[in-house]
């Protein structure tokens, strides 16, 4: 039988997780092919170079540029604190003396007799990356990074704020129904990943700050809290560089919506295990998605990828809406029409029957919807 492909959002108890961890730019990577390590190790680490504090000496000192290399009390390469003096000069028969100053910790890189200026250069910056998830190293990119593995469940949200964390998870609601309110985040739920049912509030979210809650899954969001936790609108941004003290993704959409019953279930089942969570998401070109891996097999020696091929639509695939005015919707594939349909824009494409979970039917663009893969 023939298939529709559509990309669609992946809920799973158990797959192979695959994920290369790499610097920015040219490093060490510290750890050895084979390691066992925790998402928070850190694999590989660099530094980038410090930002440049260009300073006007020959004005300051009030010579003139070519000269500038007389009046030096540090040279290219030499170490530089803040405040140090650097360069002085003479003036009104020695009574008076012209000062620069170091505007930062740093290192002195380059002085132009050109046009009278010293680049000095601030400390470089460490950056490290991290594992992300437990699991083994499998590969070992050189001076960029590793390749990570593990097998366990992975779940795929519709959208997502904040970055890379770790947490055990706690449920936080016993029904897909519940909201999470800021009475619902407690002491107890300091560093961890906090699953909810419904909606999540803004108040919930500052209290999940306050507590110390790595993460927050649930099934829905306001967009106008969205806006006000950010403190602007979103548009079509990437997220997941936002700093907001606790990672939020969401399963389902936005409004008040229920987390999909098997993902509540499959949360439920693995309570009290490590999870690694990233809000990042990108909606177009080169789709993005939230995620949340939980680890259940770290060591693979004894894994085998299962091949197979990925299908698509067919009457009875599991699908949600991802435009208006069905967007979150959840529902099964009735039909898929072979011939061409036309839309009220004039746009003519293929189309899907779906029916949703309350039962209602509508006729959909193929792009409108995505697969729920399990």
């Amino acid at each position: 039988m023939a298939h529709a492909y559509t990309p669609g959002l992946k809920v799973t108890p158990r797959t192979r997780i695959v994920k290369e961890r790499r610097l920015p730019l040219k490093g060490d990577v510290v750890v050895k092919k084979g390691d066992v390590v925790e998402g928070e190790a850190v694999v590989a680490r660099t530094e980038l170079p410090g930002n440049v504090q260009p300073v006007k000496a020959a004005s300051i000192l009030g010579i003139h540029q070519e000269d500038l290399e007389e009046y030096m009390l540090k040279k290219p390469g030499d170490a530089v604190a803040k405040d140090e003096i650097i360069a002085t000069a003479k003036s009104f028969f020695g009574l008076f003396k012209s000062h620069v100053k170091s505007p930062v910790d740093g290192s002195l890189e380059s002085l132009s007799t050109v046009t009278g200026q010293l680049i000095l250069r601030e400390p470089p910056i460490p950056v490290e990356v991290h594992a992300y998830f437990d699991g083994t190293v499998t590969e070992i990119l050189p001076e960029e990074g590793v390749v990570m593995e593990a097998v366990g469940a992975f779940i795929q949200g519709i959208f997502g704020v904040g970055g890379e964390t770790n947490g055990e998870i706690i449920m936080a609601a016993s029904s897909p129904e519940d909201e999470v309110t800021a009475a619902t985040l407690r002491p107890e739920h300091k560093g961890k990943v906090v699953v909810g049912g419904s909606r999540v509030h803004l108040d919930a979210i500052e209290a999940a700050r306050k507590v110390g809650a790595k993460a927050i899954v649930v099934g829905g969001i306001d967009d106008s809290d969205l806006k006000e936790i950010l403190g602007y609108d979103l548009g079509v941004a990437i997220t997941g560089h936002e700093q907001l003290g606790v990672t939020v993704v969401v399963t389902e959409g936005f409004g008040r919506m229920n987390m999909a019953q098997r993902t509540f279930d499959l949360f439920g089942s693995f309570e009290g295990k490590r999870a690694s969570v990233n809000g990042a998401t990108q909606i177009r070109a080169g789709v993005m998605r939230p995620e949340v891996i939980i680890p259940t097999e770290t060591q693979l020696s004894d894994v085998r990828e299962e091949a197979g091929e990925v299908e698509g639509l067919s009457v009875g695939t599991p699908i949600r809406a991802i435009r208006t005015p069905y967007f979150g919707l959840l529902g099964e594939v009735v039909s898929l029409p072979p011939e061409l349909q036309k839309l009220e824009s004039e746009a003519t494409v293929r189309v899907l029957k779906v029916r949703f979970q309350d039962g209602s039917e509508a006729t959909l663009p193929r792009a409108n919807v995505e697969m729920i893969e399990s």
